[in-house]
């Protein structure tokens, strides 16, 4: 900066050239984020007016993406070329958005200046010259790779031609189909159709179908549907199913010789009641030393699967089992899930286990991971080892008596060290056998599953430190750690500000602890009431994603630095990583495996968790619309458990069933949405509908097509 200039600044000065000095300020450092306090000093703004003026011209400056906010009070020289390469989000509304791949923010892509793109599609735009005051626009030069061309719907079926009518968000236009096209397709059947071409000329892209699903309202069809929707397999290759028959399912003398052999310990299993596939399960005895010696035994899924065979390929393809309302798409071929490596009663298995020595405070004195032979002694279900804990009388009652005292002081000991108490409780449906549902109910963490879930945590974290945790000088191996960071400080500045209208507060600074002490609390005192649920979902939403990573940065949730997923590889393919990497290492003393692999299946692992989950919402989201079906015209109590510029998300209390009352309905006033606050204010009446108010509504439609209920006020 020149000394005129540098003088000039400590002076008064008026917007003109403050913003010459500014510009040249943000010009000297093309790269570097300038904080508000560095702008300040640099440019000498000693006075309140000067300060109040420049942060004026900043606010210009971000409004006419000269400059960009990278963090509070810290900004950046925005450096965008004329062209760039992201990734395309197609709306329904067509007001279709850009992401650039460095992480900007979103870019406005009208309809006409898409060139057809679809979402999710990796495309090159070229940039509009930038209106003063208006949003910054871009169109679609080059489609560079496509994401996804194949579409589910309900086939309109006419005499000289066909549409597929999609339900995809992302698509405004129908798909037309040529008739040799239809692969027998009937009107009103659910299809899946793959988009041939979309000439530019053409208002709707041109596609052949793929896959009859069935007829529109079948429950098979529907679940079908729904998984390909999101682009979830819902049948299992023949070759795959081949390649499983053939695995031979005798145990050699030569294989059990080189394992621990449990087959004479006490060892149960507990899963919900409906399972059939036993990854894990729990053995018991005294040792001499007199401490107890409890083993996690684990389904031996990579005996089986070979790395880089046809069954592993297509798991790692999948990377988790799905579970829809009805039904489990599983991520390996039944013979292997629900068979083979099945940990079944009285049936000798091949297990991988954590064997702990804990005393009777449930410290652990020592540990070991080794391959073992189990025969579990029975099969018990959640409700079973409920009953047993509370009346204390059944089979094995002394032993689960111990396991259950050892998991409430495991547990306590994990909230002291600052775990966040999320017990969600779950919508399950009671559905006849052609998947109608006929009531719900809500299932609830007991201590049955609590015990489970507490040794299934030990062992996790137990193998995790094996690998991670090793001395100051030493490099840990490559391996899979199960990641979660801290919440984000806005979103949790948001909750705060939220939950004070119904009479809490939460820390949102100070150490990790504080925060973790003050949610857990928050958590405690909703419980049983009404804006339990509501208070629970925006925590949620405050807290990070957890993922799957090469690179350890802790479980925030969980409070561990070493956290790992091990105990379910029949349905998670990271637990199977685990179990390879683990043998490569302690058994056959292997070199480090290769990062940058175990990155990328650890990126598609969580990837596919999140489809998964998205997946298993829209089929609780078409059950319980289909649950209200028969209920048009009755009213019902609930809680506003969402609000938009469109309408009233209202959540009923008996069902949890989640239906709009449109904005439409609101006809009393002109509402405006007030975002910060969550609520609609009225603007003649100030009337305000806020998030946790109490309203009776009436079911007025169930579109089970979008798996929308809309609301009517009462």
């Amino acid at each position: 900066m020149s000394k005129a200039r540098e003088k000039k600044a400590g002076k008064r000065m008026n917007k003109k050239q403050l913003t010459e000095v500014l510009t040249a300020l943000f010009e000297q450092h093309p790269t570097d984020e300038l904080s508000q306090k560095y702008i300040f000093d640099t440019l000498r703004l000693t006075t309140h007016p000067l300060k109040m003026l420049c942060m004026d011209i900043i606010n210009d400056f971000l409004q006419d993406d000269y400059i960009k906010e990278t963090s509070k009070y810290r900004y950046k020289l925005n450096n965008r070329g004329i062209e760039m390469v992201g990734t395309f989000q197609r709306k329904r509304n067509g007001k279709n958005t850009f992401i650039p791949d460095d992480g900007g923010d979103p870019i406005l892509i009208a309809e006409r200046n898409s060139a057809h793109a679809m979402n999710g599609d990796k495309v090159k735009v070229a940039f509009f010259a930038k209106r003063k005051r208006h949003m910054i626009e871009a169109e679609v030069v080059e489609i560079l790779e496509r994401s996804n061309d194949t579409f589910v719907g309900t086939l309109s079926v006419t005499k000289s031609y066909a549409f597929l009518l999609t339900e995809s968000r992302t698509l405004a236009n129908d798909i037309f189909i040529p008739k040799d096209k239809l692969k027998g397709g009937k009107n009103g059947d659910k299809a899946v159709v793959k988009v041939l071409e979309w000439p530019d000329e053409f208002k709707n892209p041109i596609g052949a179908v793929i896959d009859i699903l069935g007829p529109a309202g079948d429950n098979n069809a529907e679940m079908h549907a729904i998984l390909a929707e999101f682009g979830l397999p819902y049948v299992y290759p023949k070759k795959v199913v081949a390649a499983a028959e053939k695995i031979s399912s005798e145990i050699t003398e030569e294989e059990i010789a080189k394992r621990e052999d449990f087959r004479n310990v006490l060892t149960f299993t507990c899963d919900p009641a409906d399972a059939k596939d036993f990854d894990d399960a729990l053995s018991i005895r005294k040792s001499e030393n007199g401490l107890w010696e409890v083993g996690v035994h684990i389904a031996d899924v990579t005996y089986y699967v070979e790395e880089g065979s046809i069954i592993d390929k297509e798991a790692l393809n999948r990377a988790t089992s799905v579970y829809l309302v009805d039904r489990t798409v599983p991520m390996l071929p039944e013979k292997l899930c629900n068979n083979l490596c099945s940990l079944r009663p009285d049936e000798e298995k091949l297990a991988y286990s954590v064997i702990f020595e804990l005393d009777e405070d449930a410290y652990v004195r020592s540990s070991r991971i080794v391959h073992t032979i189990i025969k579990s002694n029975r099969r018990f279900c959640y409700e079973e080892v409920q009953q047993i804990i509370e009346s204390q009388k059944g089979e094995y009652v002394d032993e689960i008596l111990v396991l259950d005292r050892m998991a409430k002081k495991l547990r306590e000991r994990r909230f002291k060290n600052g775990a966040v108490n999320f017990d969600r409780v779950e919508v399950k449906f009671n559905i006849d056998e052609n998947g109608k549902p006929l009531s719900v109910y809500f299932k609830e963490s007991k201590d049955a599953n609590k015990l489970i879930e507490e040794f299934m945590l030990l062992a996790n974290r137990t193998v995790a430190e094996k690998i991670g945790k090793v001395g100051k000088e030493k490099k840990a191996k490559t391996f899979v750690y199960r990641v979660h960071d801290m919440p984000d400080p806005e979103k949790l500045e948001s909750l705060s500000q939220f939950i004070t209208r119904f009479g809490y507060r939460i820390k949102t600074t100070g150490s990790k602890n504080d925060i973790t002490k003050s949610l857990n609390n928050l958590l405690n005192d909703i419980h049983g009431k009404k804006e339990e649920n509501l208070i629970e979902n925006i925590s949620l939403r405050a807290m990070q994603k957890a993922y799957y990573s090469t690179h350890n940065i802790g479980h925030y949730g969980l409070a561990f630095e070493y956290y790992t997923h091990f105990t379910s590889p029949i349905r998670r393919y990271p637990d199977m990583m685990a179990h390879r990497l683990l043998t490569s290492y302690l058994e056959n003393g292997g070199r480090s495996a290769n990062l940058k692999k175990y990155e990328n299946m650890c990126e598609q692992s969580s990837k596919m968790e999140e489809i998964a989950a998205q997946a298993e919402r829209a089929s609780i989201k078409y059950k319980q619309v289909e649950f209200m079906k028969d209920k048009i015209g009755q009213v019902f109590e609930g809680v506003i458990s969402g609000i938009n510029e469109w309408g009233i998300y209202v959540e009923l209390n008996d069902s949890k069933c989640e239906g709009m009352v449109p904005m439409r309905e609101l006809d009393d006033d002109y509402y405006e949405f007030d975002e910060k606050n969550y609520c609609l204010r009225g603007r003649r009446n100030h009337n305000i509908y806020q998030l946790g108010d109490v309203m009776k509504i009436k079911v007025a439609r169930a579109d089970l097509e979008k798996k929308q209920l809309d609301f009517e006020l009462v």
